[in-house]
């Protein structure tokens, strides 16, 4: 049968299945020659191909997960058919009948994935699972129902500690409910980390409000009046609830198949050859119902592969399936976990190079040959940066001692390695480090990649899960420098330029929104790089109030807040108290506070009081008395000025040289909330002693007979550097004058997040080129550093002052909309080093109960053990 011009039909290709899988086939079909051939996908769901990598980000915000932006689908040989189910395949007539019709096929690939497992026990039926984009709108519809409905925020149970479950459970606490992950083994993730990695990862997810319970079972949902109130445990206990959340796996969508004759996997599934050819003949089937040598896997990167190999096959190739790379890396907000290749260290005679830290959530392991030679895998928490630079030497010799890997996380730098051309980059897309370094060169044909963004359109690196990014911008980088080609500074891919460079094309241009500079400056509509970047440079130029319309978006959470979240999603308070001097009268209103508000008292490193345990809603109630008294805002939470230490000086030391509390004073209030690039801290040292320690920190002072030392880039963190002398014997106003200059230069100069410590590493001369710049006034800019300094000082208004005055910024100040006027008292407490108990809202109105005097009494902290929350009997309580 040939065409009305003679030619032979087009193939037709029809793909059952609209998903990562059924995308990336289609993709790579339609990269190769489509003369010859039509492909049709059958997509149950009325989406198009979404990304399910990054489906917790669909909780919060109107965000767009379609792979690839949807061009694919105006490819003229491809034609995409939503909303329409497969119910039957005819393998004889080769047929697919649809709820719409039958479609006839040449060959049939089946990408039907997977469905989530429910849970079977009493009730499951009332359970929620977390699966595809309407899962996830559904949960976020029914947190906003049950928060209107219970008057408070809702509580969360997940069943399942896995990839997914955790990430449920941080979309859940995001949307404003209380979250608690269930799991029935001993330990979170257990099919990717070991005991080790798993009780770390159960630290750190407690540590976000994530309630953790492991070793127990779920076996029933309690309802009362038709409403879901508990998930009952297999030791008895009830565990409270409000919405239930199964996340217990995974199971293959094989009806399809199995009504059709194919054989079907001994744990289901579509058995495939390495192939992924099926038992008939024309089928294929790749992705998550895919089994293969027994196994069906619900990862991308075997996914990409197999729709590879079968458009390779389609086209004459002899790709085959190389097995599974069950390499993982959990997203989730402030938790970093990795693991991959021999992770269990099953291979006989391995090593096992362990690294913990359990005060600090850090579990990191590297298993090699017993050799000590040949990376065989790895379980990186707490930090994984380890992880980019060694998954692609699985299975080859590391170019150091292992443990050199290992310690490059707590702060040194990780051995420098030059990959060869056949490491796989990226395990998502299956891109060789050798496909990247020719596409960054060009081979005459296309032209070369000479910026990230280009890099990973041409090769697909890093557009998937990210987790190569850093890598790849590491590669690109390197391959650079060697060819002689200037490398890019690109903040991101929406500004092509670096930090220094848009600060001063913000600054002759005037522009003063973000819309306008990216607008001028950059595309699309900005990222989580180029956003508080680009806020920090508008409050560095100009003196608006940072949460305005425009610049509050482009915060972080501490900034949006005006304090600093602590790990309990509670919030730190810290005043400012210039140069530590305080009277008496003000600690006593600080003390006043903390017993009001039931909040944890400490002092810091840097000499200052800071108020912990207050929720957002408390923050304004907490400032205004504050305020009233005369203080400022500490700018804790921002990227600025923390604070100045001091010692008491030639005031009342008998060493003392100078009157460093007076210059703390000065300093401070000099350049309160002055935002830069990073945080900095300066110190004031009254003599030589160094009592302030001021050559830690990124602006130091130290007095001498004959006036004062300026040191600057001193950092602390994981790679302290003392600070550099700059210049010696200065009278007060030269000091504030090379202050002035230093501070501003590196605002202007420095890159995103850049320490004052790796800014003048990176600088041509480091410390001999800022004592030309700051002192010899080499660039002819120190007259415009100080004005810039000036126009800081003259305009600089206390951020909460400013929030107190104006009832719509007050507004943010409220968790979400049904939020709790009041806290749970219910918890139970043990002593804390003595400091006295929270207050309920009653105590403080005075309405202590009957027959109770005072709430003078210890105070009271949940207790958590290995991850489990467990009664407590404190000292007030019988038996």
């Amino acid at each position: 049968m040939t065409g009305t011009d003679g030619t032979p039909p087009a193939r037709h290709v029809v793909v059952v299945g609209g998903g990562p899988a059924a995308h990336r086939f289609v993709e790579a079909m339609a990269s190769r020659d489509t003369s010859d051939l039509r492909v049709t996908v059958i997509a149950e769901e009325v989406h198009q191909p979404y990304d399910r990598v990054a489906l917790s980000k669909a909780f919060v915000g109107d965000v767009d997960l379609t792979l690839g932006g949807g061009e694919l689908w105006e490819h003229p040989a491809v034609t995409l058919r939503t909303g329409e189910r497969a119910v039957a395949v005819d393998a004889a007539a080769r047929t697919v009948q649809t709820t719409s019709g039958t479609v006839t096929y040449d060959e049939l690939v089946l990408a039907t994935g997977s469905d989530a497992a429910r849970l079977t026990f009493p009730n499951g039926d009332r359970t929620h699972v977390y699966r595809t984009v309407d899962d996830v709108w559904g949960l976020a519809a029914e947190v906003t129902r049950l928060a209107g409905e219970l008057g408070r925020a809702p509580r969360a149970v997940v069943v399942g500690g896995g990839l997914l479950g955790l990430e449920a459970a941080g979309g859940l606490q995001e949307l404003g409910a209380e979250a608690a992950v269930v799991n029935g083994a001993g330990w979170l993730m257990n099919a990717q980390l070991d005991e080790g990695g798993g009780q770390a990862l159960g630290r750190l997810i407690a540590s976000t409000g994530i309630e953790v319970h492991c070793g127990v079972r779920p076996v029933g949902v309690l309802v009362e009046d038709d409403r879901v109130v508990a998930l009952e445990l297999g030791d008895g206990a009830e565990l409270a609830a409000d919405l239930v959340v199964a996340a217990i796996g995974i199971r293959p969508r094989d009806e399809l198949a199995a009504s059709a004759g194919l054989v079907t996997g001994p744990r289901g599934g579509v058995k495939i050859s390495d192939d992924c050819s099926t038992s008939v003949p024309g089928i294929w089937a790749i992705g998550e119902v895919a089994s293969f040598e027994g196994r069906c896997v619900g990862l991308v990167a075997p996914a990409n592969t197999m729709a590879e190999v079968v458009a390779d096959r389609l086209h004459g190739g002899a790709a085959t399936f190389p097995g599974f790379d069950t390499a993982t890396r959990l997203k989730l907000s402030g938790v970093d976990v990795a693991s991959f290749g021999d992770a269990f260290g099953t291979t006989e005679h391995c090593l096992e190079i362990v690294y913990a830290d359990p005060a600090r959530g850090m579990y990191q392991k590297i298993v090699v040959t017993g050799d000590a030679k040949t990376l065989l895998g790895g379980i990186f928490v707490g930090d994984a940066t380890p992880y980019t630079s060694l998954r692609p030497l699985l299975g080859r010799e590391l170019g150091a001692e292992p443990g050199a890997f290992i310690a490059a996380a707590g702060g040194g730098e990780a051995p420098q390695t030059e990959l060869p051309d056949d490491a796989i980059l990226c395990s998502c897309n299956n891109v060789a480090v050798g496909t990247a370094r020719a596409a960054v060169h060009g081979d005459g044909k296309t032209a070369p990649c000479h910026d990230l963004g280009k890099l990973k359109t041409c090769t697909r690196a890093g557009t998937q899960c990210g987790s190569c990014v850093p890598m790849l911008k590491k590669l690109l980088e390197g391959e650079l420098t060697k060819a002689g080609v200037a490398v890019s500074k690109a903040m991101c891919e929406h500004v092509p330029m670096s930090r220094a460079e848009l600060f001063e094309g913000v600054r002759a241009l005037g522009l003063t929104s973000f819309e306008e500079i990216l607008a001028r400056f950059g595309t699309g509509r900005g990222c989580d790089i180029c956003k508080p970047a680009i806020g920090s440079i508008l409050a560095s130029q100009h003196t608006d109030y940072v949460l305005d319309p425009g610049r509050g978006a482009l915060q972080d959470t501490n900034d949006r807040a005006l304090a600093n979240m602590q790990k309990d999603g509670s919030y730190s308070v810290v005043p400012r108290i210039p140069g530590g001097e305080i009277t008496p009268e003000k600690l006593a209103v600080i003390a006043q506070v903390a017993i009001e508000f039931g909040l944890y008292t400490k002092i810091t490193g840097g000499q200052r009081i800071d108020l912990f345990g207050a929720r957002l809603d408390q923050l304004p109630e907490i400032w205004a008395q504050l305020v009233e008294a005369g203080f400022e805002s500490g700018q804790a939470y921002g990227k600025a000025l923390r604070n100045v230490k001091s010692c008491v000086g030639s005031t009342w030391c008998r060493f003392g040289v100078q009157d460093s509390v007076a210059m703390a004073i000065q300093l401070e209030l000099r350049y309160r909330g002055l935002r830069a690039p990073h945080k900095f801290k300066m110190g004031v040292s009254g003599c030589a002693r160094e009592c302030a320690e001021a050559r830690g920190k990124d602006v130091g002072v130290i007095a001498t007979d004959t006036g004062w030392n300026l040191y600057v880039g001193g950092n602390g963190g994981f790679q302290p550097v003392h600070g550099q002398l700059l210049a010696k014997d200065l009278d007060d106003e030269t000091l504030i004058r090379y202050v002035d200059r230093y501070l501003m230069y590196y605002i202007r100069t420095a890159d995103r997040l850049q320490r004052t410590a790796r800014w003048m590493e990176d600088l041509d001369g480091g410390v001999d080129h800022v004592h030309q710049v700051v002192v010899e006034d080499s660039l002819g800019i120190g007259a415009d550093l100080e004005a810039a300094m000036a126009l800081h000082v003259e305009h600089y208004e206390d951020e909460w002052a400013a929030t107190l005055k104006d009832p719509d910024r007050l507004r943010r100040f409220r968790s979400f909309v049904n939020a709790p006027t009041e806290a749970d008292d219910s918890t139970a407490y043990v002593r804390e080093r003595g400091q006295r108990r929270p207050a309920t809202a009653a105590e403080r109105a005075g309405d202590l109960g009957p027959g109770i005097e005072s709430f003078d009494e210890p105070v009271r902290r949940p207790v958590m053990l290995a991850g489990l929350s467990i009664p407590v009997r404190t000292e007030n309580q019988e038996g």
